[in-house]
Order: C-alpha cells, then sequence, then structure tokens
C-alpha cells in the first residue's frame, strides 16, 4: 500500500465556511503536519478522514475506496479529537469496558500500560479529569486497537513539555512500523517541526502547499535587509516579509538570496506565519 490516505477534490460546504477541493495524500509509513490557522478548515479535513463529516470529492483510506467498506476499514483508524468525549460518570475502567466493545482488536493490557505510563488515575471520574489528562486517555485509547493510522487533531495541546517529549517518543515508537502512519494537527508547530516528514498548509479552506519537511527547510531562508534592499527581489521569490525597528524581516527562496543580505535557515513556524502573511496582502 502506497499511501495510508489519498483525498481528491475533497469539498465540504458550510453557510460561511468552505473545505475548497483539497488534495491532499500521505505516503505509508509517513508522519504528516497539518498547519493552520484557527478557522482554516484541519478539524474539517479529519473529521472527513475518519468519517464524521460527509464531503464531496474521492478518498482512498488504507487502501479501500468502496464507501461502504470505509466504515470497515476505520477500525484500523486511531482519533484523538480537539475535544474528547466520554460520559461523565465514567472512570478509567468504565471508559475501557465501552471502548473494548467498540473495536474487533482492542487489546486491554495495551491501554491499561499506557494508562500507568502517563499516570492516570483509575477511579477519577471523566469530568473531573483535567483537559490534559482526557488528551492523555484518548491517546492510549488510539493506541490500543491495532491501528495502522493516528489521526490527531491537537493531540499535544494541554500537555506539559514532559509529556508531549514522551508522546513524541510514543509517536516513533509507533512508526518504526513501516505499516504505521500519522497525520497531526497542531498549533505548537514546534512539535510538528520535531516529528513530521511532511507539512502540509492549510488557509482559509484552500491547501496552500504540501512538501517533505527537510526540502522545505531548504528551500526558504530568513533575510534581513533594507527597503532598499527588498525592492531587489522578485515578489514571486518572498513568501512573506514584514518591518521591524531594524528594517525589513522577510522569508525568501533559497536560491534567490542575495550574497550581500544577512540570511539564516528558517523554522516551519516561520514558512508558516510568514506564508499567511503573504496570502492576506
Amino acid at each position: 500500500m502506497e499511501n495510508a490516505f489519498v483525498m481528491k477534490n475533497i469539498t465540504k460546504k458550510y453557510k460561511s465556511f468552505m473545505l475548497d477541493r483539497v488534495t491532499l495524500s500521505l505516503p505509508t509509513g509517513c508522519v504528516m503536519g497539518l498547519v493552520g490557522e484557527n478557522g482554516a478548515g484541519k478539524t474539517t479535513l479529519l473529521k472527513i478522514l475518519y468519517g464524521a463529516v460527509r464531503s464531496e470529492g474521492e478518498l482512498s483510506l488504507l487502501g479501500e475506496t468502496d464507501t461502504d467498506k470505509l466504515w470497515k476499514i476505520r477500525q484500523k483508524v486511531g482519533i484523538v479529537p480537539d475535544e474528547v468525549m466520554f460520559p461523565s460518570s465514567f472512570n478509567l475502567k468504565s471508559i475501557e469496558k465501552m471502548l473494548s466493545k467498540c473495536y474487533d482488536e482492542w487489546d486491554s493490557k495495551t491501554f491499561f500500560e499506557y494508562a500507568d505510563r502517563f499516570e492516570i488515575p483509575e477511579k477519577t471520574k471523566f469530568k473531573d479529569y483535567s483537559f490534559g489528562m482526557k488528551k492523555k486517555i484518548a491517546i492510549a485509547a488510539a493506541l490500543s486497537h491495532n491501528a495502522d493510522l493516528l489521526i490527531l487533531d491537537e493531540a499535544t495541546s494541554g500537555l506539559d513539555p514532559v509529556v508531549r517529549d514522551e508522546f513524541a517518543d510514543i509517536i516513533f515508537e509507533f512508526t518504526r512500523d513501516e505499516n504505521h502512519s500519522v497525520l497531526f494537527s497542531s498549533h505548537i508547530v514546534t512539535d510538528l517541526e520535531k516529528l513530521c516528514d511532511y507539512i502540509a498548509v492549510l488557509h482559509k479552506g484552500k491547501l496552500l502547499l504540501c512538501e517533505e519537511k527537510d526540502v522545505l527547510l531548504d528551500s526558504f531562508r530568513k533575510v534581513n535587509c533594507s527597503k532598499d534592499e527588498i525592492e531587489g527581489y522578485d515578489r514571486n521569490d518572498i513568501l512573506g516579509k514584514r518591518e521591524t525597528p531594524y528594517g525589513i524581516q522577510a522569508v525568501v527562496r533559497t536560491d534567490a538570496v542575495h550574497d550581500s543580505d544577512n540570511a539564516e535557515p528558517t523554522t516551519i513556524e516561520d514558512i508558516f506565519v510568514y506564508m499567511i502573511k503573504g496570502e492576506e496582502h
């Protein structure tokens, strides 16, 4: 199987928003980071993948294209939603018992091992767990039914830096299996830069780019220069720019950088922020 999923011209229309003809694929065995501002359409895109939202367009998931059979293949998809929901009175054992009836390949031992690793109290009611603890339960569940694809919507939000680092280790462990893949949306772009092989950028419902992370980082540089110097660049080579008290700071294509300019490596966050600024001006 070459791709964990393939989306072609995926479109979803709401009254005030449209996910507009998104075409995106994730090679099997890879981790893709999905970046976008609030309201860009990231959660809608993820919900279409795991079947919570219907859409126009073509979808292949773990090699299955038959719409009537996608419900079955989604047993092999582990999901960590942005907002984790379980019955408020359930404790950890109640949650595990419920999940065991939902998945054909549910592994109770693995679930409780992750719960122990995350130090999740067993007797606490779900309503009394912190936001971060609820996320840990969802992560444990996603990893406990032999999934081949993880779909993570802001999975690290609400987690402290130590747990986020441990979560990164878990993703690395998961993807040691070449049949395992991950689609991960996050506002914490540094997490994506650490974990991902590919970066996809959504803005106002449109896919602006999808590229290998290392290729993307090599393709751009952050430049500090004067107003006169920035005028010497072709506008098509400037991803975005802003004026500072010290001059102009811009992200430009590496092969267009002037030898005289003060250029430095850029980050995924720089590329995302400056790309959005460039789109809006």
